[in-house]
This record gives structure tokens, sequence and C-alpha cells, in this order.
């Protein structure tokens, strides 16, 4: 079965192009954002009762002209996780070439108890310049380009490559290369810091306990020995040093949450995945995301993970439902077109035909337009190359209402998921009869 995941980028809403300027910086209108987080809220309790698998946000920041305002995700999920009763509660995601790994462990261990492991986690990168290379100053991190994923001239959504125009230099491969190694350095103490009862870390951005060499020499409660007694095993030295540390609360879940970790077209990115058990997301077209699937299997089998098709991965598609196919592209003209000129084809990530916007979202493979029956039929055809576990559903919510965001999700359950359900039952039982 196909497990559905609601991913709602926070869009403040304007009428025109023109109220957008009018009320600039609209990121920081108190009174539109107050309304998009009382609807936002209604939307997640209508993929509660759809029974959508999970629901999401995102991690980005200082979004001036109110396109992607949603800085905090993991507190929208825990009052999620309030208001809701099955629906699991993430983010995609986390982007931990910036972050403090340990605020990361605990925050995300935390909402997992509030849910009772109705939880997950999700990882990515970062690739906006404007607040990237803030956050990661400390780390000397910046906003990445995926070099191979362009090289391959692969669909690059997430990476801020187009397809065309867009030049690798050395520097870009340099800085892609030290987020990477902070990217998996900070998920490396992640997962220490969710499985390990005490726990040490000696690496290139962070030493865990601080200083490295010698631990924490003036920890009063190790000078008079109670947490030799009453802490974790290991903790402290026979100097009374404290040479590991105990992460706390551990995740309900066990081990952990499910991780996802999205991507752009990186083999790279598929790989780590791969051989960490992780769920890759694919914002890319089925002509990348299929064989990297393959890749993706293969890789993981060497690392004992025994995938079917598709299996533990995860492809993102943006959609628009309506009674017509005319009222599916209008729809889209209302709630898409301004971020699609303004933001993706503004920062390179995509073409604009204006001559022919529809055919430019299309062409991206990452859209499905129109009917029911229509976009289920797009979305089949994609399955029989790769039948994902997950698929990720993301709408321009509150440029696109409540009302038409909750409409499309119910017609995507009651006409586009049983054809999907289809393809994922039957590649999994024809797997299980060849493996017999």
């Amino acid at each position: 079965m196909v497990k559905p995941i609601l991913q709602t980028y926070p869009v403040i809403y304007a009428e025109s192009e023109e109220e957008r300027a009018k009320l600039r910086p609209i990121g920081r209108n108190k009174d539109r954002y107050q309304e998009t987080v009382q609807g936002w809220h209604e939307v997640i309790k209508a993929a509660d009762n759809q029974n959508f698998w999970g629901v999401a946000t995102i991690e980005h920041h200082f979004w001036s002209e109110g396109y992607e305002v949603g800085p905090a995700p993991a507190i929208m999920d825990a009052y999620w996780a309030a208001i809701t009763k099955n629906v699991r509660v993430g983010q995609l995601g986390y982007v931990m070439s910036i972050q403090n790994p340990l605020r990361v462990a605990e925050e995300t261990a935390i909402i997992d108890h509030l849910t009772q492991g109705r939880s997950f986690v999700g990882f990515a990168r970062g690739y906006q310049s404007r607040w990237t290379n803030v956050f990661g100053q400390h780390y000397g991190t910046t906003s990445t380009k995926s070099p191979t994923a362009a090289k391959n001239n692969q669909t690059a959504v997430g990476a801020g490559f187009a397809q065309s125009g867009f030049s690798i230099s050395d520097k870009d491969v340099k800085n892609d290369q030290h987020n990477r190694d902070v990217f998996e350095e900070n998920i490396e103490i992640v997962l220490k810091a969710w499985t390990q009862d005490s726990m040490s870390h000696k690496g290139n951005a962070w030493q865990i306990p601080y200083p490295g060499d010698t631990g924490v020499d003036d920890w009063q409660l190790a000078q008079v020995g109670v947490t030799q007694r009453l802490g974790a095993l290991d903790e402290v030295d026979e100097n009374n040093n404290v040479v590991n540390i105990s992460v706390c609360p551990a995740p309900y879940q066990d081990p952990h949450p499910p991780v996802f970790v999205s991507g752009s077209g990186s083999p790279e990115t598929i790989d780590y995945n791969a051989r960490m058990g992780f769920i890759p997301t694919y914002f890319t077209d089925i002509s990348t995301a299929a064989p990297l699937g393959v890749q993706y299997a293969e890789t993981a089998a060497k690392a004992g993970f025994n995938w079917l098709p598709g299996q533990n991965q995860n492809i993102v598609r943006w959609l628009q439902i309506a009674e017509s196919e005319d009222a599916a592209m209008d729809a889209v003209m209302a709630h898409d077109y301004d971020i699609w000129k303004n933001f993706y084809a503004a920062m390179g990530r995509r073409k604009l035909d204006e001559d022919d916007v529809i055919g430019s979202m299309l062409s991206s493979g990452l859209y499905a337009i129109g009917t029911a029956e229509s976009v289920r039929d797009q979305l089949v055809a994609q399955w029989e190359q790769m039948p994902a576990e997950y698929i990720t559903l993301i709408y321009h919510y509150a440029q696109m209402p409540k009302d038409k965001v909750i409409q499309n999700m119910t017609e995507f359950n009651e006409v586009v998921k049983p054809a999907l359900d289809e393809i994922t039952t039957r590649t999994g039982h024809d797997m299980a009869e060849a493996a017999e």
C-alpha cells in the first residue's frame, strides 16, 4: 500500500503579485500569518481523518517574500501531535549542515514521545543561500549545489541547478563536499544520541564531550560521585572527568523514528541513504528517480537490506486536481504560478516559458495536473517504472486555499491512491513469488 505524506509549504496568501509587493515584507505580516496558521491546522486534521500516513513541513528561514515561511518545523509537529490521533508528524526536513545535532536528537525524541511513536524525521542539506550561509557560518557551510546531479543533467530541484544555464566551479565542488561532510557527521551524532546510553564523538565539526582530549573536568556531580552512581555507565572516567554524555530522553520508537533524506538526483546521496537504511526522498522526475531507485536497492542489498522494488523510497509530487483539465490549469495559475515565476524560476531551479507556463511545470516531471482520473493515469505510468512505498504530496498552502487542498487530498485518496496501491501490491507479490 502506498503511504501518502502531506507536505505543506507555508506560503502567505496574496491576491496578486501587486498585493504581495504592497504588503512587503508579507512574511512578517502578523494577520496573514495568523490566518495561515489557523487554516493550516484544519488541513492537518483533514489529513488525519483521511488516513494519510504522515504530515510534514519544511525548515526554511528569512522568507520576507512570504513563499516558504517555515522556520520551526518541530514546534508545528508538537502542536499537530496534540490535535491529531493517527497521522504521523515529521518534517522534510531539518537542514543538518547547519543544525545542532544534539538539539535535533532531543527535539525529535520528545516529539516521538508526545505522539507515542507517531513521528518520523527528515533531513536535508540546504540549498537556499540567504539563510543556509547565515546559520552555517560556525561550520563554514554554505548552500550546496549537487555537482554530480548537474553534470549528469538530472533534474535538481533541491540543489539550485536547472537543467541548463549553470556551470560547476571547483568552489562549487569543494563547498558541496564540505556541506556533505558536516551533514553526515551531524546525522552520525543524532544516531548516537538516539541509540546509545552514553556517547562520545570526535570529528571535524564536533568534539563531544568538550574538550575532547580531557572531557569536562569541572562537573560538580562527578566530583562528589553522584553521576558515577546514578548516571549512565562510562560517563565519568577514573579522574572524575565527564568523557561521555547521555542524551535524554531516548526516542519512543526502537531504535528511533523512520528517517527520510531529501535528494535532488545525486547518486552519492542515494548510496548514503542505502547504506544507512534511510528513506530517500526524490525531488526529481521519474526518469531520474527510477534508475536511482535501482541503484538504491543494489547498494542497500550490500548493506544487508533486502528491499522490494520501490520499497523504503519516497517520490515527491506537486498535484493540482480539479473537475476538468481547464479548471486544473486555472488552479495552477492561481496557486502555483507566482511561486514558480518568482521563486523556482528566479533561482534558476526551473525553466519558465511565459507562453506555456503549464508546459514548463509539466516538463519538470514534478507536477501532476488535471482531473483525478488524468492525475491517476500520470502517476500510474510513473509507478509502473518505480512503485515507491511513499508519495509526498506538496501544496502551496495558503496561496492554495485550505478547502482546495483538502479537496485535492480527498480526490487523491478516492481515485488515485487505489490504483497506486494495486501496483505496489502486485509488485510485492511478484517479488515474493519469484523468491520462492
